[in-house]
């Protein structure tokens, strides 16, 4: 499951509760991120389940989405109902939504 980055802006824009599980590595986020995401990398995602948010819409990225569906799918698979993917990830975030975000 999956959403836009048009669709995560509306969800900020609106105060509707959410989460974002940002899962790069240190050196990505050091060059850009969105305020208030979770950063958990990747492979520290299955060490580290109960410090994902489970009682909202999870939003799931890294710098393209393919890693945040792989991470996605994972924990769809642990009962994390709420969790999407965000299509395109930080760097279709920092094209359409925020074009001052640095891009890598």
């Amino acid at each position: 499951m999956e959403i836009d980055v048009l669709t995560l802006k509306a969800l900020r824009d609106n105060g509707e509760p959410h989460a974002i599980l940002d899962v790069r590595e240190a050196d990505e986020i050091a060059i850009c991120r969105i305020d208030g995401a979770v950063h958990i990398p990747m492979q520290q995602v299955p060490a580290r389940l109960a410090d994902v948010p489970a009682d909202m819409a999870l939003v799931v990225l890294c710098h393209h989405g393919s890693r945040s569906g792989m991470v996605t799918r994972f924990l769809r698979e642990r009962g994390f109902d709420q969790a999407v993917n965000l299509r395109g990830g930080i760097d279709a975030w920092a094209v359409a939504v925020d074009p001052e975000m640095a891009r890598y």
